[in-house]
């Protein structure tokens, strides 16, 4: 598991605490990503959940007193102001539908499309439809401080659309982390796809109420977009919903289910995610390990059958890596960086080869684990001569076994504007020959001494 996800819409602040504590003390390493309710709208927990036929009809409410006997409480107080009769609503990922009969106050009467089960906090979706939702709620404010407070490495935000909704959220944040994860899950993100994806750290493809907001049918084909336009912009993408859906109630995946990840990581994708296969299903431990070694898989696939397709970009140092990476015998890349950005462009570079990422703060490198092949550490190598980094460098990365004796590294720093005065710096080192001179100084400044 390369990142620990937690939905902010399901349990309290407490139970979230909790669980962090837990991760924290068995995956000291593993970055926690926790999604912020947002924009989304959500039946509230009920105590009961009803059951229904096609044509019958049920009532939804903004009253938040019902506990889903009578009427049906979702969490958004100016839904029924913005409904009228004839609109088409959806549930629970798109798998429920129902048409607007009539709006009475707070409750809005609607007939089911199909049979089926109103679940707690299952997701409500109105296509087409202005709801009127400010970018930041006051929920969000509330879980944006606890996030920070519990020191998470990543918040989701939901039906990001703009630049300044990320804006918004990175205000609150007021910091390096956490960073953030943007998810594009209808029109106006698409239509937004280059803003979203410039102004946010990471993007996830929501395939769920992706399909809801637009078209099932186009939701591979926005995946691809998607994960085009973020490879390009040198931006990790997180693919979820359904990857392993029916390992919720069964043991083996199926092999549409095999083909979906393996061709999601083909197409460029930094993490694939679990939700019900890990949060309700029978078998989360056996999900994980499918899904780990479907990934590793095609990882490796793609390491044995490199393809040279550069960026255009020309202050994108991936063409570099490219280029020494096949030319020379490397065997790790170590990238030196503060932002994160040379960590980036290092994972992304289809070199196939395992990245160690040094960073001063523990908060940043911890969240540069999500990037594929990346294991980051915490170092301080400030105010070291070049042969003192070097040395401590190198010694720590050998003490830790991340390098071995054998291996021919590729050590770089880099800058994402091309005009920076520091530019980017690319070096290669031979562990072994580096031992090698760093013994026979050792010898030589004995012998002066004796």
């Amino acid at each position: 598991m390369s990142v620990a996800r937690l939905n902010g819409s399901h349990s309290n602040l407490a139970w979230h605490e909790e669980t962090i504590a837990l991760i924290r003390d068995t995956l000291p390493d593993t970055p926690i990503l926790l999604d912020i309710p947002g924009r989304k709208i959500r039946t509230l927990q009920l105590e009961h959940e009803p059951v229904f036929l096609a044509g019958q009809t049920i009532i939804l409410t903004t009253d938040t007193n019902h506990t889903g006997k009578e009427k049906v409480p979702v969490g958004y107080d100016k839904l029924h102001e913005r409904l009228t009769a004839g609109v088409k609503l959806f549930a629970d990922d798109g798998t429920l539908s129902f048409e607007v009969i009539s709006v009475t106050g707070r409750d809005i009467l609607v007939r089911a499309d199909m049979d089926g089960q109103l679940k707690s906090r299952k997701g409500i979706n109105v296509p087409g439809i202005d709801l009127g939702q400010s970018l930041v709620t006051a929920k969000d404010r509330d879980m944006i401080a606890f996030a920070k407070k519990q020191g998470v490495d990543y918040i989701g935000i939901s039906f990001v659309e703009s630049k300044a909704h990320i804006e918004a959220i990175r205000s609150l944040i007021d910091g390096h982390t956490p960073k953030i994860v943007a998810k594009v899950e209808n029109a106006g993100g698409i239509e937004h796809l280059e803003e979203v994806v410039s102004a946010a750290d990471v993007i996830m493809i929501d395939r769920g109420d992706l399909a809801v907001e637009t078209s099932i049918d186009r939701v591979a084909i926005y995946q691809k977009q998607i994960l085009r336009s973020a490879t390009l912009a040198g931006k990790p993408t997180i693919v979820a919903t359904e990857m392993l859906h029916s390992m919720i109630e069964n043991p083996l995946p199926t092999k549409a289910e095999v083909s979906d990840i393996t061709n999601a990581v083909f197409d460029g994708a930094a993490a694939v995610m679990l939700s019900g296969e890990t949060a309700v299903g029978r078998y989360p431990v056996e999900a994980v390990s499918r899904i780990s070694g479907i990934s590793q898989l095609a990882e490796r696939y793609i390491s044995n059958h490199r393809e040279t397709a550069l960026p255009d970009k020309k202050n994108d140092i991936r063409s570099a890596i490219q280029a020494l990476t096949q030319a020379l015998p490397v065997t790790k890349i170590i990238v030196l960086s503060r932002s994160g950005y040379g960590v980036r462009i290092a994972s992304m570079s289809g070199s196939g080869i395992p990245v160690i990422a040094v960073g001063h703060d523990p908060a940043v490198t911890r969240s540069w684990n999500l990037f594929p092949g990346v294991t980051g550490i915490a170092l301080d190598l400030a105010g070291l001569s070049s042969s003192a980094q070097d040395a401590k460098l190198i010694q720590t990365l050998l003490e830790r076994r991340l390098v071995r004796e054998d291996d021919y590294t590729l050590i770089l720093s880099t800058q994402s504007d091309y005009a920076h005065l520091s530019g980017n710096l690319l070096r290669t080192l031979n562990i072994q020959s580096w031992l090698g001179n760093v013994g026979e100084r050792q010898r030589s400044a004995a012998i002066e001494v004796a």
